[in-house]
């Protein structure tokens, strides 16, 4: 198996986070979780406790009761060893948190996303419990899962399973706070506390370093464009323009309200003229087919070749996955490449998927 992460690399992360910004304060337990810290030093003015000791200690007792991100109390009897993912977002941080080979049942096209080909190809193989569209409930129940995970929009499936006695959390990470949100909510039913806490530090870090770091620089113009469209881009509320802010640019659609990808004109594009075009991960066209758009002649982007993809060789950073931090990352080094370098931010990048998913990215973007 190739996912093989070695204590002392999540240690690094660890470290290299609290050196990068400072202690973080760890995710609140919430008062309904009961949880044990273990046997500890007495606090004292000398020794005072820290939240990365708590984080590091916590320990999920069951039966758990939680509150998901449906408002539903969700209750665990013991800890999870057979897991199921309906959605890829939920899938790709069970094997951040090292739970890959506790997962029984996966979301359809499994065989699809590369980053389960790089980080544990044996999630492949697994039954399909169907998609958000088309959902497999009995597939799902005989499996026999001790823990479901689910999209929100799956809500009425949740409920039938957990008529079957099989508890469902159900998620919906579409800002930052909710994927934090996510990930503390999955830890405390799986007891992967310090581990999540660790994937938590390093987004963190980053999300500080880069607002150090661009600190009073100049936020050029971005567009970015959806991956079915080229004039189908994210307005205000969508994780899309948090990646833009955290990147030092300035999301010409941020009057959009939309909750979801909101269709424009060209006309309207040229109304903002962004210094920059940003495409997504899995668009279906291309950068060429943008420079060579005659509608789009007069545009600064394209008049300056100012127009880029996000990377999607592993995710895509583009949407709200346990490694979306590093989409700002990258545009970072495309909107301020003399004070964030491309080579340093490859090395944050391999750092973050040799320590959680166990393999380089670099060595692995032709794949």
């Amino acid at each position: 198996m190739m996912k093989k992460v070695l204590a002392m690399l999540l240690a690094m992360a660890l470290a290299l986070s609290s050196a990068a910004c400072g202690q973080q304060k760890a995710a609140e337990i919430p008062a309904e979780t009961p949880v044990s810290q273990g046997e500890e030093t007495p606090a004292s003015a000398e020794n005072p406790p820290s939240a990365e000791t708590e984080s590091q200690t916590a320990v999920t007792r069951y039966p758990v009761t939680l509150m998901d991100q449906a408002g539903r109390e969700v209750t665990i009897e013991q800890e999870p060893q057979k897991l199921v993912s309906g959605y890829y977002i939920s899938s790709s941080l069970l094997i951040a948190l090292d739970l890959d080979e506790k997962m029984v049942g996966i979301e359809a096209k499994a065989d699809k996303r590369s980053i389960y080909s790089l980080s544990a190809p044996e999630l492949a193989q697994l039954p399909s419990v169907g998609s958000a569209k088309e959902f497999d409930l009995e597939g799902c129940a005989a499996l026999e899962p001790d823990l479901v995970i689910l999209p929100l929009k799956l809500q009425s499936a949740a409920e039938s399973l957990e008529g079957l006695g099989i508890p469902v959390l159900l998620i919906n990470p579409e800002n930052q706070e909710l994927l934090n949100e996510m990930i503390t909510l999955v830890a405390q039913a799986t007891n992967t506390q310090e581990r999540a806490q660790a994937l938590m530090d390093f987004s963190s870090s980053q999300q500080q370093r880069l607002a150090e770091t661009l600190e009073g620089a100049e936020k050029p113009s971005v567009y970015l464009a959806g991956n079915s469209s080229l004039l189908s881009t994210a307005g205000d509320a969508m994780y899309q323009s948090d990646l833009i802010r955290l990147a030092g640019g300035d999301n010409v659609a941020s009057s959009i309200s939309d909750s979801y990808w909101a269709e424009i004109s060209y006309e309207q594009l040229l109304s903002w003229n962004p210094s920059y075009i940003i495409l997504a991960s899995d668009a279906q066209y291309s950068v060429e087919d943008v420079l060579a758009d005659p509608n789009l002649a007069n545009c600064d982007a394209v008049v300056n070749g100012n127009v880029y993809q996000i990377p999607g060789k592993a995710e895509a950073w583009d949407s709200p996955v346990p490694s979306g931090i590093l989409g700002a990352v990258w545009l970072s080094t495309v909107l301020h490449p003399e004070s964030c370098p491309a080579d340093e931010a490859n090395e944050l990048i391999d750092q973050y998927y040799e320590t959680f998913y166990g393999f380089t990215y670099s060595e692995n973007e032709a794949s």
